[in-house]
């Protein structure tokens, strides 16, 4: 039924109207359930210790492994998206991590929860949240900025309600039990993708087209190998010429290594977020405990997490809307980068004091940065790079900042087993934060400066061309505006 709407005018009903909407609230839904999940993880830090007899580390691998996971595989998730659709892969995501959860309910040891609940329900929890990002762009086109901004807000959802879920069914059926629900409740990611409907038959990608060329020679290979032909081969030499560019392109399509290498604001702004999240998920894996370790009530402790996600609610979607006016067109990068800096400077606060009181002050200004951090971080990515290599762009970025997602917070447990304070969280987080902030803004305004001499020295140049060609013929002037028409700078 929804294939045969994927061409001609069912195509064009479909977006922007009726279904669509549905699909924008399942997407919301996903985002809560997927990305919202994490943040609850702090919660069961003290009992898991416990539990296995694990150090700050070693227990901090668990949540770290599902976040960088979740981050990181969305080249992998991208491959499954064109060969099988967005609906079956958000439904396939929500049986990953439902039987992730569900297995890490029977775990022996915490080396097992680095498998289920972080490998396995971390990948699911990829599948879900970027297929349903995805498709938004299926069934929006009038409205999608809005559609993403209100999608977005479901993270801010899951961040409120997690944490309080978490702690009652905690206290009421341990920790085990409480997998095992949640398992269940992840398994609704399946029922968002059922609403997910096709809206057009995928089109056929560059890789695909690849395939039918690249299938003969292989069987002309095979031929030739099995009739003992010579490996100088000058077919055989073609064959591996053409693959080695076909995987080229796939690293350029996914990977995006020739942009990275180029570009020198995706450069920079790649490095500053890969350095940036080596402290940005402290605060998140460590308030929890930090609390509870100063004496906090446990239930008061889930609630700090809660705090930031309802703030987030509100300020996000302003965030959105603030950034998004012509004044701050080329200029999101300083926004973000004020952004990161005031989540670095806030977590001072934790080091002055670890009073209740203190920390939902902590909260509240830590919240209103991450939100610009949150709705900003995509946004400047399409500022510094051409929309045709978004998606390559995107899955070498996700991937770079996975890998610190992975390593920042046990490293920072390693500290903290060895110095037994935990004030070394905040103060590692800050450094990460407050030098990250400053290299990318110090570094994208030396970069404006100097193409702006660029320029100025170019448009010098070209001055006395322009003056001696305007003078033959008046019809060559047209051509001789089109430049700054068409001007743009590759190396940004």
């Amino acid at each position: 039924m929804s294939q045969g709407k994927a061409a001609g005018h069912g195509t064009a009903k479909a977006q922007d109207r009726g279904w669509a909407w549905m699909v924008l609230l399942a997407a919301v839904l996903l985002q809560a359930l997927t990305l919202g999940f994490p943040c609850c993880i702090g919660v069961f830090f003290t009992d898991l210790q416990h539990e296995f007899q694990a150090s700050n580390s070693q227990t901090s691998w668990f949540p770290s492994i599902m976040v960088a996971v979740l981050h990181g595989g969305g080249p992998l998730c991208s491959i499954l998206v064109k060969q099988f659709g967005c609906r079956f892969v958000v439904m396939l995501g929500g049986l990953l991590s439902g039987l992730g959860m569900v297995s890490s309910s029977f775990c022996k040891s915490i080396s097992q929860l680095y498998l289920t609940a972080g490998l396995i329900t971390g990948l699911g929890s990829c599948f879900s949240f970027q297929a349903g990002v995805t498709v938004l762009g299926y069934y929006f086109v009038r409205w999608r900025t809005l559609a993403n901004a209100v999608a977005s807000t479901g993270v801010s959802l899951g961040f409120t309600l997690w944490p309080l879920l978490s702690q009652y069914l905690l206290d009421e059926m341990g920790w085990r039990n409480t997998f095992l629900i949640f398992g269940g409740i992840l398994l609704n990611c399946c029922v968002c993708g059922s609403i997910m409907r096709p809206i057009q038959l995928a089109s056929g990608s560059l890789p695909q087209s690849a395939k039918p060329e690249e299938e003969p020679v292989s069987r002309a290979e095979e031929a030739q190998l099995s009739n003992g032909a010579s490996p100088h081969n000058p077919t055989l030499q073609q064959h591996t010429r053409r693959t080695k560019c076909f995987q080229v392109y796939l690293l350029q399509k996914y990977l995006a290594f020739d942009i990275f290498c180029q570009n020198k604001g995706y450069q920079i702004y790649t490095i500053g977020v890969t350095w940036m999240m080596m402290g940005f998920a402290l605060p998140h894996v460590y308030l929890v405990p930090y609390a509870i370790h100063n004496g906090v009530e446990e239930r008061k402790a889930a609630l700090l997490i809660s705090i930031i996600g309802f703030i987030n609610i509100f300020i996000r979607p302003l965030t959105g809307l603030l950034s998004g006016h012509r004044a701050f067109t080329g200029r999101r990068i300083y926004l973000f980068s004020l952004a990161v800096l005031l989540c670095g400077l806030s977590n001072f606060i934790c080091i002055i004091s670890a009073k209740f009181s203190v920390l939902i002050l902590y909260c509240v200004i830590l919240s209103i940065a991450m939100s610009g951090v949150g709705a900003l971080t995509f946004q400047v990515l399409m500022d510094v790079v051409e929309m045709e290599r978004f998606s390559s762009a995107l899955g070498l970025f996700t991937i770079l900042e996975s890998i610190t997602l992975l390593i920042g917070p046990p490293l920072t447990g390693f500290l903290v087993d060895i110095t037994s304070d935990f004030h070394y969280v905040f103060y590692n987080s800050s450094f990460f934060l407050i030098s990250a902030a400053l290299f990318m803004g110090l570094s994208f305004c030396a970069l404006e400066k100097k193409n702006k001499l660029r320029e100025a020295s170019k448009a010098h140049l070209d001055n006395p061309s322009r003056y001696q060609y305007s003078e033959t013929s008046t019809e060559p002037k047209a051509e001789n505006q089109s430049p700054p028409a068409a001007e743009y700078i590759t190396s940004v």
